[in-house]
């Protein structure tokens, strides 16, 4: 599990630094239009800047650490400690654009590492049963709710971010199941990982997810985007991965672990509204 832990710091490190290289690159381009969803077209331009380029060689460092702490770590764990790069995303942006954190957000900050902690002790080892049907179904739940979300955000007057932002967590939740059950990696089979329904899952919910978080990036503020963001990709994996694939707390810690786990995901919700986080996107 420590493995899986220290690769989920790294995927940490990388996604908060990629976020604020992604706002610069997503709020540079200019699409007319103020809160509705943006443009095909200005979105595939904004995902061309430099910075946003750059951002994306750290998702991919990101991404790669994500599946290692997936694979071997329970999700209520790993997804947490993911969501964290909010707090570099934060305490980044007091360091590169001189933004402020109130004694509010800097105890937010607190928070979160402490829940982190008590997370570690909690949790213990990865669950590992498997159903046939979940590789398909995860699919088919990403592929209708990429189309969904996609087809809401062009007809809802405002909310745009808060919708794409869930979306794409969401979808950032499912890709992190079906990376936990994805057939073929331990043995390595390309066999097995070409003809299993998941791995066109994470393909599918990674990139749809990416797409949404960029969307919310484009009509609204980076708080917005990043708080909606952190609710998907930490409550639906946590959730499916305790009814469905048995992952579990050690004997006693059943309650620290459940309010370490709220704790967590309310402080990354907290500094995902800081002065901070906006900070990346008014240096843009």
């Amino acid at each position: 599990m420590v493995i899986g832990i220290v690769a989920a710091i790294l995927a940490a490190l990388a996604y908060g630094t990629a976020s604020v290289l992604q706002a610069r690159g997503a709020q540079s381009v200019e699409d007319g239009t103020v809160g509705a969803a943006p443009s095909l077209r200005s979105t595939i331009t904004a995902m061309l800047t430099v910075s946003f380029l750059l951002g994306l060689v750290l998702d991919v460092v990101g991404f790669a650490g994500n599946l290692v702490a997936d694979r071997l770590t329970p999700l209520f764990l790993a997804q947490p400690i993911v969501s964290a790069n909010l707090v570099v995303t934060a305490v980044l942006a007091t360091v590169v654009l001189d933004a402020r954190l109130s004694r509010r957000e800097w105890t937010a900050v607190a928070v979160v590492v402490i829940a982190l902690v008590v997370l570690g002790i909690g949790a213990g080892e990865e669950g590992h049963r498997d159903h046939n049907w979940l590789h398909w179904a995860l699919l088919g739940v990403g592929v209708g709710l990429f189309v969904a979300v996609t087809a809401v955000t062009r007809v809802i007057p405002r909310g745009v971010a808060v919708v794409a932002g869930l979306g794409g967590g969401a979808l950032f939740g499912l890709m992190a199941v079906a990376i936990r059950i994805l057939d073929g990696v331990d043995p390595f089979d390309v066999g097995a990982i070409l003809t299993d329904p998941a791995a066109y899952a994470v393909a599918i919910c990674g990139v749809g997810g990416f797409y949404l978080f960029t969307v919310a990036l484009q009509t609204g503020s980076v708080s917005a985007a990043a708080a909606s963001i952190v609710v998907g990709e930490t409550v639906v994996p946590s959730a499916l991965g305790i009814a469905l694939l048995g992952d579990s707390t050690r004997p006693g810690w059943a309650v620290p672990t459940l309010i370490a786990f709220a704790a967590a995901v309310s402080g990354a919700i907290v500094v995902a509204t800081s002065s901070a986080v906006e900070a990346t996107e008014s240096a843009a």
